[in-house]
């Protein structure tokens, strides 16, 4: 059976970095699920026909990681129809030996409520907003006015809110860092993988 380990938090939290490091140190597969509907939300036209349609191509497209692609990821991500059609996509991808790690934002509560390990990645707004800006060469406080209206939308829309799974481990990032928030991610998954 694999073992598999659910990463969630708000963006830039650290959560993707910590996931990459994650899998890498377990040597696991790793998806960032966030890309998928980043994916979804950069094709356009019908989310929902674009969800379903999503090849390899539009996973590796360069401006997914923009912050127009993540606003877009968090409008289609709150339409029903479209999670439904990547649900299963995920939960095949969690099913792979020896083990897999995802990122997102309901993959302890929704796609992988029975995951070995559940992690909440979560930092200040202004942490968040600074690691942000820095990453895409813009200012931090217009960045944090986007962070926020995104986490308003994603904790508030009715299909898999973003929140912590009951069970999880919170590990607030803000004073941390790259390597002590990894470090202490390693450290939680070793104690329960042994």
């Amino acid at each position: 059976m694999p073992f598999i380990i659910a990463i969630d938090g708000p963006a830039a939290s650290g959560k993707g970095t910590i996931a990459r490091a994650i899998a890498g140190h377990f040597g696991f597969h790793h998806l960032d699920t966030g890309l998928l509907y980043r994916a979804t939300g950069a094709k356009g036209g019908d989310p929902v026909l674009a969800a379903r349609s999503l090849s390899v191509e539009d996973l590796a497209r360069p401006d997914l990681r923009s912050a127009e692609a993540g606003q877009a990821a968090s409008r289609v991500a709150a339409i029903p129809a479209v999670r439904d059609a990547l649900v299963e996509y995920q939960r095949r991808f969690a099913a792979q030996e020896p083990g897999a790690v995802l990122d997102g934002r309901d993959i302890g509560t929704v796609i992988c409520p029975d995951a070995a390990v559940k992690l909440y990645v979560t930092a200040s707004d202004r942490a968040r907003a600074i690691r942000r800006a820095a990453e895409l060469g813009t200012d931090a406080d217009a960045v944090l006015e986007q962070l926020r209206d995104r986490d308003r939308r994603d904790s508030e829309r009715a299909t898999a809110p973003l929140k912590p799974a009951p069970d999880a481990v919170l590990l607030d990032t803000t004073g941390l860092s790259i390597h002590e928030a990894i470090e202490r991610a390693k450290s939680i998954v070793a104690g329960v993988r042994g």
